[in-house]
C-alpha cells in the first residue's frame, strides 16, 4: 500500500509539472501539457487505479496551491479524472466462464480496447463541454466571448494595444480568421482531447508492458471494435450539430469525438486487412504519413471504421479465410 501511495504521489507531481509547463508560453509546453495524464496512467496501469486517483488529487492540490482554483479544476477534469478512469477500465476483467473465478489461473475477459477508445472519446468531449459555460450559456454569447478572448490573445501575442486594429503578418482579414477559429475550436479541442486520451493510454500500457508490470495480456488492437449503438449515436450527434445555438455546439463536440473514435477503428482495420500483404509496411507507413502530413485522409479511415462497425467487414473476411474473429456487441 505504501508503494502505491508513493508511486501515485510521484505521478501526481510529474503530471502537475507537465500541466503547469503551459504557463511558460513556449511551443514545447503545449506538447508537454498534453502529456500530463501519462504519469498517472503509468501509475494506474502498472500499479493500481488507486495510484492514478492519488496522483490526480495530489497533482490538482499542488496546482491549486501554487496557481489558483482554476488550475485545480482544469487539471482534475482535463487530466486527472480521465487518467484514473481509463486506468481503472484498462485493468477491469471478469471470469471468461461462469464459476471459473475460484479456479487458479482461470481465463479472464478483459475490458475490450474498443470500449476504452470509446471512453477516451466521451471523456474528451466531456472536458470540452464542461469548459463551454466559461464563455457563455447561450450559443451567441459563447461565440462572442470566445471571439473576444481570441482577439485579446492575438493582441497580446502581437504586442498590439487592445484598442488598436489587429494586424497579423500574412493575414488579410484577421477578424474573419478569428471568427473561423471561434467556430473551429470546440470540435478541434474535442478531437485533440480524444487523440491525447487514447495516445497516452496506449503509451502508458507500452511502458508498463516493457517493464513487465502489465497485468493484462496485450490485446489484438487490429481486432478492436466499437459497440454498434455508437454508430447511431454519431448519426444523431451529427444531425443535432446543425440546429445551432449551444445544443448544436455540444452536439458538434460529441460528433467530433465519436468520429475520431471511428478513425482509430479505421487504423485497426488497416492493420487487419494488410496482415498478409507483402507490401504491408509501405501501405501502413503511407497511411500514417498521409494522415500526419495532410490530416484530411483520416476522414476516410473514420468512414471505414463506421462502415465496419455497421457491416462487420473484418468478420466477413475472417469467415472467408476460416479464421476466428471478434464480434460487434
Amino acid at each position: 500500500m505504501m508503494q502505491i501511495a508513493f508511486v501515485g504521489f510521484g505521478a501526481g507531481v510529474a503530471a502537475a509539472l507537465l500541466f503547469a509547463s503551459v504557463t511558460s508560453g513556449s511551443w514545447l509546453s503545449i506538447f508537454l501539457f498534453y502529456l500530463a495524464p501519462l504519469p498517472m496512467m503509468i501509475a494506474g496501469v502498472g500499479w493500481s487505479h488507486w495510484a492514478a486517483l492519488l496522483g490526480a488529487v495530489s497533482g490538482a492540490l499542488a496546482l491549486g496551491a501554487v496557481f489558483s482554483s482554476v488550475f485545480f479544476f482544469a487539471f482534475l477534469a482535463g487530466a486527472g479524472i480521465p487518467a484514473w478512469w481509463l486506468s481503472y477500465l484498462a485493468l477491469l476483467a471478469r471470469p471468461a466462464h461462469n464459476g471459473a473465478a475460484a479456479a487458479p489461473g482461470a481465463p479472464l475477459d478483459w475490458y475490450p480496447p474498443g470500449r476504452l477508445v470509446l471512453w477516451a472519446a466521451l471523456l474528451g468531449a466531456l472536458v470540452v463541454i464542461v469548459a463551454i459555460p466559461n464563455f457563455g450559456l447561450a450559443g451567441a454569447s459563447f461565440h462572442e466571448n470566445l471571439v473576444a478572448s481570441l482577439t485579446r490573445l492575438f493582441h497580446d501575442q502581437a504586442g498590439i494595444p487592445a484598442d488598436a486594429p489587429l494586424v497579423l503578418p500574412g493575414v488579410s482579414d484577421p477578424k474573419r480568421l478569428i471568427e473561423f477559429l471561434a467556430e473551429a475550436i470546440p470540435p478541434a479541442a474535442a478531437l485533440v482531447a480524444t487523440i491525447t486520451n487514447t495516445g497516452n493510454l496506449w503509451l502508458a500500457a507500452r511502458v508498463v508492458k516493457f517493464s513487465g508490470r502489465l497485468a493484462r495480456p496485450w490485446p489484438a488492437l487490429s481486432e478492436m471494435r466499437l459497440p454498434r449503438p455508437t454508430a447511431a449515436a454519431l448519426v444523431v450527434a451529427v444531425g443535432l450539430s446543425f440546429i445551432g445555438g449551444l445544443p448544436g455546439i455540444v452536439a458538434g463536440v460529441v460528433a467530433t469525438s465519436l468520429l475520431m473514435a471511428f478513425g482509430f477503428i479505421g487504423f485497426a482495420i488497416m492493420h487487419a486487412i494488410t496482415r498478409n500483404m507483402a507490401a504491408r509496411p509501405f501501405v501502413l507507413t503511407g497511411t500514417y504519413a498521409a494522415v500526419f502530413i495532410f490530416g484530411w485522409p483520416v476522414l476516410a479511415l473514420c468512414l471505414l471504421g463506421l462502415m465496419d462497425t455497421i457491416l462487420d467487414f473484418r468478420g466477413r473476411l475472417a469467415r472467408k479465410a476460416g479464421r476466428p474473429h471478434g464480434h460487434n456487441d
